[in-house]
C-alpha cells in the first residue's frame, strides 16, 4: 500500500505537469512569430503599400482560422477576425484588454494619450475631450468651419483648372484643427507646425529601431518639436486665462485648461491628447473627403443625388449666410454616401490592444502582455455580413439598426468610439457642400491607391475642375 501511495505521489505531479504543457501548447494560437523584433512587420507594410493587405490577412485566415499569432513592430501579436473579435476588442474592460499601441505609435504620440489610457484614467481624459467635442458644443462652431472651408476654396480652388485633392484636403483639415481646436492663427507658427507634424506622422507605423536616418528616428525628432510648440501654446493659453479671463470655450486647449471638479488633466495629458486629436482629425477627415471626391467622380448617379440634396440647402440660404447645424441635419443622403465610402475604404486600417492577463478567446490562450491586432475592413467587406460588399450602395445605411453590431467600425465602437466622430462628420459635410455646389470635376489619373498606413490615391488624386457659372453656394 505504501509503495502504491509513493508511486502515486511521484507520478501525479509529472502527469499534471505534462498535461498542463499539453493544454498550454494546444491552446497557443497557430502561426509563427518569425524573426525577432521584425516578425511579419515588413511583409504587412509591403502589402499595405501594394493595397493587398486584406488579401494577405485573408490567406492567414484560410490557413489558421480567425485567430493566429505573429510578430508586429517588435511585439508578439495575435491577429483576430470577425464580429466576435470586434466585440471582444471594443466591449472588453481594462482588466482584460489594455489600451496599448505599437511602440512606434506610443513613443511618437505620447503615453498619456487616450490610445494608451485605460479604466478611470481613460474615462477622465475622454470626458474632458468630450466637453469640447460633443455635439451640443460643436453646434456653435459650424459657422467657423464654414468660413474656413470658404476661404480654403477661394485660395486653392477658384481660378484653377486642375488641383491635387489629398494634399489640399490635408491643408484644409490642418487649418480647421489649428483654428477651431488650438486657436493658432495663420502665420509662421502654423506653417512650422504643419511641417514638423507631417514628418512626425510619417513614421508612426514603423519598426521601432531608433537609429540615425531611419523613418522612426526622424519621426521622434519631429514629435519632440511638435510637443515643444504645444507646450509654448499651453503656456500662452494659461496666461490668457489668468490675466484676461479668456473664454474657456474658445478652443480645445483653453477648454482643457479650464477643467475642474476632479476632472483636471495634466499638461502632459493635454499635450499628448492634442497631438492625438491633431493626428486623427488631420488624416482621417482628409482621407475621407478625398475618397468621397474620388467616388463622386466615378459614380454620376451618386453625384447627382448628393448635388440635389446640397443645392436644396443652398437655395434656402441668403447670400453670405453660413451653414448651420440645422442645415447639416438635412444632409442625410450625403452622410450615407460618406458612411458607405468608409465601409469600403476605411481611413483607419486597424488597431492594437494589449492583453492585461492571460485570455482565452476562441479556444486559444492569448498570453498576458501580447498585442491584439484587429482590422476594420475585414468585417466591413465580408459577404456574409454585407450583401455584395464590392458594390457601392449608400442605401445600406438607411436603417443602421439592420447592420449587425460590431461589424461596421470605421470610428471604433462601444465606450472607445472615437470622440472626434461628430467633428469629422461636420468637417466632411461642410466641405462636400461647398465643393459640389461650386464645381464639377473628373479624374486626371487612374483609380489606384495604397496604404501608408492610411489609403493614399495615386499621385494624391489630381482632378480637372470646372467652376460652375451659376453658383448657388453662398460666398
Amino acid at each position: 500500500m505504501n509503495t502504491l501511495l509513493a508511486a502515486f505521489a511521484f507520478f501525479v505531479p509529472i502527469f499534471l505537469l505534462l498535461a498542463k504543457r499539453r493544454i498550454s501548447s494546444k491552446k497557443t494560437p497557430p502561426g509563427s512569430l518569425g524573426i525577432p523584433m521584425i516578425g511579419q512587420s515588413l511583409s504587412l507594410l509591403q502589402h499595405m503599400r501594394a493595397n493587398t493587405a486584406e488579401k494577405w490577412l485573408e490567406k492567414r485566415i484560410q490557413k489558421y482560422g480567425p485567430i493566429s499569432k505573429m510578430c508586429l513592430f517588435g511585439k508578439p501579436t495575435v491577429f483576430i477576425y470577425g464580429q466576435a473579435a470586434n466585440k471582444f476588442v471594443f466591449a472588453s474592460d481594462s482588466s482584460t484588454l489594455a489600451n496599448s499601441q505599437t511602440e512606434s505609435v506610443k513613443t511618437i504620440l505620447g503615453d498619456r494619450c487616450l490610445l494608451e489610457l485605460s479604466g478611470e484614467e481613460h474615462k477622465r481624459v475622454r470626458n474632458a475631450l468630450m466637453s469640447f467635442l460633443k455635439p451640443e458644443s460643436l453646434k456653435h462652431y459650424v459657422g467657423k468651419m464654414h468660413q474656413e472651408v470658404r476661404l480654403h476654396i477661394e485660395q486653392n480652388w477658384q481660378g484653377k483648372q486642375e488641383v491635387t485633392v489629398l494634399p489640399l484636403m490635408k491643408t484644409l483639415t490642418f487649418n480647421i484643427i489649428c483654428t477651431l481646436l488650438f486657436g493658432i492663427e495663420r502665420g509662421t507658427r502654423r506653417d512650422e507646425l504643419v511641417d514638423w507634424f507631417q514628418e512626425m506622422i510619417a513614421g508612426m507605423w514603423s519598426i521601432p529601431i531608433n537609429l540615425p536616418f531611419t523613418r522612426y528616428n526622424r519621426s521622434l525628432q519631429a514629435s519632440k518639436r511638435v510637443q515643444d510648440m504645444l507646450k509654448d501654446l499651453i503656456g500662452e493659453k494659461k496666461l490668457q486665462l489668468q490675466q484676461m479671463g479668456a473664454d474657456p470655450k474658445q478652443d480645445l486647449i483653453t477648454c482643457l485648461l479650464s477643467m475642474n471638479d476632479g476632472e483636471e488633466i495634466s499638461e502632459k495629458e493635454i499635450v499628448d491628447n492634442s497631438v492625438l486629436v491633431m493626428t486623427a482629425g488631420h488624416d482621417t477627415s482628409s482621407v475621407l473627403v478625398t475618397f468621397l471626391i474620388r467616388l463622386l467622380a466615378n459614380d454620376p448617379s451618386v453625384y447627382k443625388a448628393v448635388l440635389q440634396e446640397q443645392e436644396e440647402i443652398a437655395k434656402s440660404k441668403h447670400r453670405g449666410e453660413p451653414l448651420t447645424w440645422e442645415d447639416l441635419t438635412k444632409m442625410k443622403y450625403t452622410w450615407r454616401v460618406a458612411m458607405e465610402t468608409m465601409r469600403m475604404f476605411p481611413p483607419i486600417f486597424g488597431g492594437f490592444r494589449q492583453a492585461a492577463k492571460d485570455i482565452e478567446f476562441d479556444g486559444y490562450i492569448i498570453p498576458k502582455g501580447w498585442q491584439i491586432f484587429w482590422v476594420s475592413s475585414m468585417t466591413q467587406m465580408d459577404d456574409g455580413i454585407f450583401r455584395e460588399p464590392q458594390k457601392f450602395d449608400p442605401a445600406r445605411f438607411e436603417n443602421p439598426s439592420s447592420i449587425p453590431p460590431y461589424c461596421y467600425i470605421p470610428f471604433g465602437g462601444g465606450p472607445r468610439i472615437c470622440p472626434g466622430y461628430e467633428f469629422a462628420k461636420i468637417e466632411t459635410l461642410v466641405t462636400i457642400h461647398h465643393l459640389v455646389t461650386q464645381f464639377t470635376w473628373k479624374l486626371s489619373s487612374d483609380n489606384r491607391f495604397s496604404r501608408d498606413p492610411m489609403p493614399v490615391p495615386t499621385k494624391g488624386l489630381p482632378i480637372q475642375i470646372v467652376q460652375k457659372k451659376q453658383i448657388l453656394q453662398v460666398s
